[in-house]
């Protein structure tokens, strides 16, 4: 979810230029990027889920984390650009549609699929093209997470930390969703929904800057999103023993 949802903390903590402050924002930021990106670690699970093996989906989380790492300080440098260039939030906008569609397109052929009694046809990337799509998919992210976090701070080092403690608390919660996914047949479509929500809010906030979006409307809808998520839990074979 983005971060730009709090933007009255940046009038709780405005002015904070000397060193004891400023540590004091750095749980803040990490604590922002914990809370606010469970829909961010459902779209990383999903996609490094789709080799099915164990192994792959750890490599191919570990490296696609570290590359995601590099973009975000990276777009932390940049953003007093990125938050002057409409154009870039659009493209970050449509990707995260994208990344909905896929998802309605997989299902609905997964669907078709199984009312034939056809097995669904696999979705194996190579190592590659996942690693590319979970660093460029948290980029997509971090366009309203990095605005967000340069209005708490100014702090170019303090930033940079928290964002990269976020993504390596990323890593470690991306691993437990795609443990849930399997679990909650309703969780990945409950999560790329709350992508599009992500996506809409942004491409409003382009289009229409002048549309205030309440914050307590944005936390409310993905939190119902997630609650429905997590409200069907499919049986294991665990279940049945004993």
């Amino acid at each position: 979810m983005d971060i730009t949802a709090l933007p009255s903390l940046s009038d709780i903590y405005e002015g904070a230029d000397q060193w004891a402050e400023v540590l004091a924002l750095l749980p803040v930021l990490v604590m922002l990027e914990l809370i606010l990106s469970a829909d961010n670690a459902v779209a990383l699970a999903a996609i490094a889920r789709t080799s099915r093996s164990p192994e792959q989906e750890r490599l191919a989380l570990n490296i696609g984390i570290g590359l995601a790492m590099l973009l975000r300080v990276g777009l932390i440098a940049l953003a007093q650009w990125v938050l002057q260039s409409a154009w870039v939030q659009l493209l970050a906008a449509a990707y995260l549609f994208w990344l909905f569609i896929n998802h309605l397109r997989q299902s609905s052929q997964d669907t078709a699929d199984g009312a034939s009694g056809l097995a669904s046809p696999s979705q194996s990337r190579h190592l590659l093209q996942t690693v590319l799509l979970l660093g460029f998919t948290d980029l997509a992210f971090s366009i309203d997470s990095v605005a967000a976090a340069v209005a708490v701070s100014d702090q170019i080092l303090l930033i940079s930390t928290g964002a990269v403690i976020g993504i390596i608390a990323l890593r470690f919660t991306s691993g437990l969703f795609i443990r849930w996914l399997d679990e909650y047949e309703r969780l990945e479509s409950a999560g790329f929904l709350s992508v599009a929500f992500v996506a809409l809010r942004l491409l409003i906030h382009v289009l229409i800057p002048e549309l205030n979006q309440p914050d307590w409307l944005t936390l409310l809808v993905v939190f119902v999103l997630f609650a429905w998520g997590f409200s069907v839990r499919i049986p294991m074979e665990a279940d049945h023993v004993g």
